[in-house]
């Protein structure tokens, strides 16, 4: 039993790694670059909105489906299903690009032509999207993320510095942006081929004798409402900000949601490796297992994301001002502080997305989202209108995700009676706050570097110590036992 747990494990921490390199690189370029051309930041940043917004077409649910349908089909029908995929995301592109050639001649919007920027990479993030999905039927996570998550670090700044001291246009910047995103789709691509044969097979007739037809189209419609609305209310900041406040707000706000965004690299593995799993134990209909894993994902996300955020939260200020750039990352900071809390939210009530669209109730997500649109729409005209700028925009994505988060958490209680909170969970949330407390009313130091050393290593200090000892996470204990033994050091 043990060794089928180990291939995941690794793979979780390649992960990790991967994703907190291509973080480290990003952070880096956030301080330091970025703010150097804000409003290249914000145009491409408007261009990966999009570009996400029209992924989830293109993809028309088959991605959620490989995943839905895996567990019910056997490898010759599963093989059928992923080429099935392949076909239906060239048509759709097809459709789509149609669509959108004919929205721009119509269309009076002055950034419209940026749509054209857009579509090839949304093709390309189809494709990886599809072929991640695969990967993760095969247990395969770490590598993927190499390519997503270090390519496009790398070739966005170089972008940036083409523009800032070799002398390219806009436009030179953003097809070496685009041409990452194609680089990343053949590496996907070979690796999954490497390890997976799925053949030429495209006789999809006998594919639907397993599957009902009906249903498959019924799954990927929700699936594709539900990813359009999650997509739509997550990046609606993106479509607000350059046209109701300045394309150059975008950029700071872009700098405060990539921070904020490092947060949730564990929460992104994690859920990524289970998916597969939860479907299988909601087929199989074992909820007994599925509790377990639910609460005992949920308190250790719950724990990583509240020693990062609270690190952020309590060294943020002094960081930026150690910066040579403070003056144009100041008004970031507010950013990070409140999506950084939404996305600890997110983290702490573990993977109820993953429960509710492998289950027989997916289309509540299509409700849920809704209210979500809804309500995120609302807030940021709202608080556009009152004048409260970015910051607005961050607090009102962060108020329609709590509501989100407690829709479905409500729903999966009355349909499983499953929780992801017990004891252990409220006894952290006491010691981090707690903890946070307390650090942030000591007093500054001197200079910003040592107050930001002492300040998070004492806080992060503090908390995991206190996690460890009451054996509020069993993974932690697992990990420190683990190295102690390794350190010759006895319990």
């Amino acid at each position: 039993m043990e060794k089928q747990h180990v291939a995941p494990i690794k793979q979780v921490i390649w992960f990790a790694i991967f994703n907190y390199l291509g973080t480290a690189i990003g952070v880096i370029s956030t301080l330091f670059i970025y703010p150097k051309n804000k409003e290249l930041l914000g145009t491409i940043r408007y261009i990966d909105n999009i570009s996400q917004l029209l992924c989830p077409v293109m993809v028309l649910g088959a991605s959620q489906a490989l995943i839905k349908f895996y567990p019910a089909l056997d490898e010759r029908h599963q093989k059928q299903l992923f080429n099935y995929s392949i076909v239906s995301v060239l048509v759709t592109s097809l459709v789509t690009f149609l669509g959108l050639t004919v929205y721009a001649h119509l269309s009076t919007d002055p950034y419209i032509n940026l749509v054209y920027f857009a579509f090839p990479v949304a093709i390309a993030l189809a494709f990886v999207e599809l072929f991640k999905k695969q990967l993760q039927d095969l247990q395969r996570i770490a590598i993927p993320s190499l390519f997503e998550k270090i390519i496009p670090k790398l070739i966005l700044p170089a972008a940036f510095l083409l523009v800032l001291y070799g002398g390219a246009t806009y436009n030179h910047a953003i097809w070496v942006y685009i041409g990452g995103f194609i680089f990343i789709t053949l590496f996907t691509a070979i690796y999954l081929f490497k390890y997976y044969k799925p053949g030429l097979n495209y006789r999809f007739k006998t594919l639907f004798g397993e599957i009902s037809r009906k249903d498959y189209f019924r799954y990927s419609l929700y699936a594709l409402a539900g990813s359009l609305g999650s997509l739509l209310a997550f990046r609606i900041d993106g479509i607000f900000i350059p046209n109701y406040i300045s394309i150059e707000a975008n950029g700071t706000f872009s700098i405060g949601s990539m921070l904020a965004s490092t947060l949730q690299i564990p929460a992104v593995g994690l859920f990524a490796l289970y998916a597969p799993v939860i479907s299988a134990y909601l087929k199989d209909h074992n909820l007994t297992e599925l509790n377990v894993k639910y609460k005992e994902i949920a308190r250790l996300l719950f724990f990583i994301g509240a020693v990062l955020y609270g690190c952020i939260f309590l060294g943020i200020e002094d960081l930026f001002r150690l910066m040579p750039d403070y003056n144009k990352l100041k008004d970031s900071i507010i950013i990070v502080e409140i999506l950084g809390f939404s996305v600890l939210i997110n983290m702490a009530t573990g993977f109820n997305g993953e429960i509710i669209t492998y289950s027989k109730y997916y289309r509540f997500n299509l409700i849920a989202v809704g209210i979500l649109v809804a309500l995120n729409v609302a807030l940021n005209l709202l608080f556009i209108h009152l004048g409260y700028g970015i910051a607005g925009v961050a607090w009102a994505s962060f108020i329609s995700m709590t509501i989100f988060n407690i829709s479905k958490l409500l729903f999966i209680y009355k349909k499983f009676g499953l929780l992801p909170f017990d004891g252990k969970f409220f006894k952290m949330g006491f010691i981090f706050l707690l903890a946070g407390f307390a650090l942030y009313i000591l007093p500054q130091l001197g200079s910003h570097l040592f107050t930001l050393i002492y300040k998070t290593t004492v806080y992060a200090g503090i908390t995991v110590f206190a996690t460890y000892k009451l054996r509020l996470v069993y993974q932690l204990n697992v990990w420190v036992t683990q190295a102690l033994k390794k350190l010759g050091i006895k319990q």
